[in-house]
């Protein structure tokens, strides 16, 4: 049996790069994964590579997360693992931010998780608890040039995760904040990446698989944490 037999997972962003990593290393250890995201046709593939299900959810639709959650539910039993994958990036100095550019990295970043976080909880409490795992980022420990709007998402991310893990304890509800450095996924393939991991203390980019066994280790094994930082960065925040 799996660590996770008889569990219910849900990921968003999950139909490529590192969701679709968490979404595959779940559904190995023997959950019942749904793969969720607003990229139909690469959802329903890796849904049916992995014998999950897909559901299209855009994370910043307050009414796509109830539906969902309801339809997982009743198709699959309530959701004990949930994986607040989705997100965006943006380049650009403080100065160069639009407004609508700062709003939209803000509703995809933490509105998402936020409104994930709250629509789950009811029936994590219900099953007698769960796990809820942030994908927040190194640039959510750091500050870094021409990343304002996204450092700032991924800092608030960083302070949902523990103002949340407080208030969800007494249901047995771990909040957890996952924080990778650069890692070879789509959102990341316009950048030189061997450039940019060249400083690092291992000297090169990170593999999806690499932050999908860190989130399987803070999913099944990270048993007595809550509201802390999980980091697979190459050391590049030393």
């Amino acid at each position: 049996m799996g660590k996770l037999t008889g569990r219910v997972a849900l990921v968003t962003g999950a139909a490529s790069g590192m969701g679709a990593a968490h979404s595959r290393i779940l559904a190995e250890h023997g959950a019942t994964v749904a793969v969720c995201d607003i990229n139909v046709e690469q959802g329903e593939a890796l849904a049916a590579d992995i014998g999950g299900v897909f559901y299209e959810l855009d994370v910043c639709d307050e009414r796509q997360w109830s539906q969902t959650l309801e339809s997982v539910a009743a198709d699959h039993g309530p959701v004990t693992i949930l994986a607040n994958n989705a997100g965006k990036g943006l380049v650009a100095r403080v100065q160069d931010t639009s407004t609508d550019d700062w709003n939209r990295i803000m509703a995809i970043n933490v509105t998402g998780p936020f409104l994930g976080i709250r629509t789950v909880a009811p029936y994590m409490a219900t099953a007698g608890g769960g796990v809820i795992v942030n994908v927040s980022s190194t640039a959510g420990l750091r500050g870094m040039a021409q990343q304002a709007a996204y450092s700032a998402s991924k800092w608030a991310v960083r302070g949902l995760t523990k103002a949340a893990a407080m208030d969800l304890a007494a249901d047995n509800i771990r909040v957890l904040s996952l924080h990778p450095a650069l890692i070879r996924t789509p959102m990341s393939q316009h950048l030189d990446l061997d450039a940019l991991c060249a400083s690092y203390p291992i000297p090169r980019v990170g593999e999806p698989d690499e932050a999908a066994r860190m989130l399987l280790f803070m999913v099944a094994d990270a048993t007595f944490s809550t509201g802390s930082e999980f980091i697979v960065d190459g050391g590049s925040v030393l």
